[in-house]
C-alpha cells in the first residue's frame, strides 16, 4: 500500500511538473540495460554487511545534489574533505564497486551522479520498504571546491529560517525541507556535532529545549571532554536503521538531535507538518519519494555538459 501510494504521488508529480533537465526514467534501457540492477546489487551486498551504509548513501546523495563529491588533489581541497563532510560521509566504496562493474559491462556510459541517485533510492527501499523511479541521464561535474560545501550545506546549528532559505536557494519549498529532514531517522552523528547542545549551548550549558531524559542518554554516549573524534551516536535510538516516521515522533517530543531538527517546532507551519508526519507514515513516505526525485534534479548536467567519469573519485584526465 505504501509503495503504491508513493508511486501514485510520484506519477502525479512527474505529470504536473515534468521531468526537468532532460532526465528520464529508464534512460539507460538502450545503452546499458543492467545499470540499475548492478547498482542495486552493490547496495544490497553492502547493506547485508552493514545496514548503516543506507544512511551513508542517502546522505551522500543529498550532499552531491547540493555540492559535488570528488577527491581532493594536491592543488585543491574538494567538498568531500570540507568540515561538513569529513569524516561523516561514508559509502564511497559502494559507488566505486558499482562503477567498476558497470565500466566492465558498458564503459563510459553510466555517470557517477546517476549511480549515486540509484544507490540512494535503493537505500531508501532497503531501509524503508519504499520504492520510487529515478529519472536519470545526469552527467558528472568536473570541479569541486571545499568552500562550496560550507556555503551550501545547512549546519546542525541552523534555525528554521536559515534552513528554509538554504533549501529555497536550491528550488525546494519549506514543506519539502521538512519532508527531506526525515532522512535523519537513519544513520548516526559524531558526538562533536551533538556536544554543543549538551554542554555549551549559547555559552549557558544544556539546551533547555532538549528533553531531559534524552539529554542524559546522549551525555552517557558523548561524555564531556571526549577526545575520540570517531565517537558516534545513533540519530534514532529506537530504530536507527529503519527509515520511518520516528524522526518526527522524536522532534515532536523534544528529542531532535540537532538544533536544525528541533527548530522545526519553533514555526507554526513546520511544527504542523512534524505532527502530521509523526502520525502518518504512508503520507510522509509518499512526500519523501517525490521530494527525493525533485532534489535529484538540482543543478544536474545533461547533454554535452560535464563528462562521464571513468573513476567516480577523479575527473577524467
Amino acid at each position: 500500500m505504501m509503495m503504491k501510494l508513493a508511486g501514485a504521488l510520484l506519477l502525479m508529480f512527474l505529470v504536473v511538473h515534468g521531468v526537468e533537465c532532460q532526465l528520464q526514467v529508464g534512460f539507460y534501457s538502450g545503452s546499458c540495460g543492467l545499470a540499475e540492477f548492478v547498482v542495486k546489487t552493490a547496495v544490497r551486498q553492502a547493506f547485508i554487511n552493514d545496514r548503516g551504509v543506507a544512511a551513508g548513501l542517502l546522505r551522500m546523495h543529498f550532499h552531491d545534489c547540493f555540492v559535488r563529491l570528488i577527491d581532493s588533489t594536491s592543488s585543491n581541497t574538494a567538498e568531500k574533505d570540507s568540515p561538513p563532510n569529513n569524516p561523516s560521509l561514508r559509502g564511497f566504496e559502494v559507488i566505486d564497486a558499482a562503477k567498476s562493474r558497470l565500466e566492465g559491462i558498458c564503459g563510459g556510459v553510466v555517470s557517477c551522479a546517476d549511480i549515486l541517485a540509484f544507490a540512494a533510492r535503493d537505500s531508501v527501499e532497503l531501509s524503508g520498504r519504499l520504492g520510487y523511479d529515478v529519472p536519470s541521464g545526469r552527467r558528472d561535474g568536473t570541479t569541486s571546491l571545499s568552500s562550496e560545501a560550507s556555503s551550501n550545506l545547512p549546519p546542525p546549528t541552523s534555525n528554521v529560517g536559515q534552513l528554509t532559505q538554504i533549501f529555497a536557494n536550491k528550488g525546494l519549498s519549506q514543506a519539502e525541507m521538512v519532508t527531506l529532514s526525515g532522512g535523519h531517522t537513519i544513520g548516526r552523528s559524531h558526538c562533536s556535532s551533538v556536544a554543543p547542545r549538551l554542554y555549551n549551548f549559547n555559552g549557558t550549558g544544556q539546551d533547555p529545549t532538549l528533553d531531559a531524559a534524552y539529554a542524559t542518554a546522549l551525555k552517557q554516549q558523548c561524555p564531556q571532554g571526549n577526545s575520540n573524534a570517531n565517537l558516534v551516536v545513533p540519530m534514532d535510538a529506537i530504530s536507527p536503521a529503519v527509515l520511518d516516521e520516528g524522526y518526527y515522533v522524536d522532534v515532536f517530543s523534544n528529542r531532535g538531535m540537532f538544533t536544525s531538527d528541533q527548530t522545526l517546532m519553533t514555526n507554526a507551519a513546520t511544527a504542523a507538518q512534524v505532527g502530521q508526519n509523526a502520525g502518518n507514515r504512508m503520507l510522509w513516505s509518499a512526500k519523501f519519494a517525490a521530494a527525493m526525485v525533485k532534489m535529484g534534479q538540482i543543478g544536474v548536467l545533461t547533454g554535452s555538459s560535464g563528462e562521464i567519469r571513468a573513476n567516480c573519485r577523479v575527473v577524467n584526465s
